[in-house]
């Protein structure tokens, strides 16, 4: 994706057409909000805080948004690109349930040695909690991180290795209704 360019190239279109859930026109659409957000062509990491600060004004999102940035900018350069973004956007919002599963497990697996385990998991966890801040009456049984972890372990972690796999991961979370409730809520086609 060019810099600065302020409009997507035919052959861009062509490859964010292939590998998103996006039409051109809703591509193009996207692409000059970026552009209009982000003149320079890259989200910064600050401006990402800034966004979910917007969204969640009650806590702290900064710890959870630089997690969520983190899987987003996936070359790792410390800017989401354009197609960075919109590739992230095309699996979160119109994803099959299996691809944004995977997408979580990237986000929980903050070391990316295919494994969460239960100190990321809690750092994740602790971060949601401090960005919605006392929003959520959470039942006496999840009302910490720890709570919360453990509680999903006892449920996902079938091998008792106190670590879960991509695969116990995306089955543990089909059987929480929540969470499949939570990731199968689409953005919808214009």
């Amino acid at each position: 994706m060019g810099k600065n360019s302020s409009k997507l190239t035919v052959h861009e279109i062509k490859e964010l057409t292939e590998i998103t859930y996006f039409d051109k026109k809703e591509l193009q659409r996207w692409h000059k909000d970026f552009m209009k957000d982000c003149p320079s062509g890259f989200l910064r990491k600050e401006e990402f805080q800034s966004i979910y600060q917007q969204f969640f004004p009650h806590g702290d999102p900064t710890t959870f948004a630089n997690f969520v940035f983190n899987v987003f900018d996936a070359n790792r350069d410390g800017y989401i690109s354009f197609k960075e973004f919109i590739v992230a956007l095309s699996v979160t919002s119109r994803g099959t349930l299996d691809e944004k599963l995977d997408w979580a497990f990237n986000l929980y697996d903050i070391d990316n040695d295919g494994y969460i385990t239960k100190s990321e998991m809690i750092d994740i966890v602790d971060a949601i909690y401090s960005m919605v801040g006392n929003m959520l009456d959470l039942p006496k049984d999840e009302d910490t991180p720890e709570k919360r972890v453990n509680k999903i372990f006892a449920q996902m972690d079938t091998n008792r290795d106190d670590k879960l796999s991509k695969e116990e991961f995306r089955e543990g979370s089909k059987c929480d209704p929540w969470i499949v409730q939570a990731l199968t809520m689409d953005i919808p086609r214009s």
